[in-house]
């Protein structure tokens, strides 16, 4: 399981629709996405604020990337958070798709 900052563990879990991080149990941050065809989309990432600063986020990202390559989806970084996080990690770049226009309407109808 992996730590933050603090060395508290987290733990990431999916659950429809999103996949979500707890420390000590509490769920304290989400990644919300949706599927569509073979690509995983992200389009909101959220960490509660009382836990900001403690490295959450990046494994909260990290962890849901992992889930969607071993799913066999590409992923589309519409949220920000994710797409700086991809930027730094080339190691997603093969399993990153850029978002089409069609794809953004369709995420607005989400």
């Amino acid at each position: 399981m992996p730590t933050d900052k603090t060395g508290t563990e987290a733990a990431v879990s999916a659950a429809e629709g999103k996949y979500t991080i707890a420390v000590d149990g509490e769920p304290v941050g989400l990644a919300a996405v949706a599927d569509r065809g073979n690509q995983r989309v992200f389009y909101h990432t959220e960490v509660d604020e009382r836990f900001g600063g403690r490295g959450l986020a990046t494994i909260l990202v990290a962890e849901a990337l992992e889930a969607t390559r071993a799913d066999g989806k590409r992923v589309v970084p519409l949220c920000p958070m994710v797409a700086a996080f991809i930027r730094k990690h080339p190691e997603f770049d093969d399993i990153t798709d850029k978002a089409t226009p069609e794809l953004l309407r369709w995420v607005e109808t989400i």
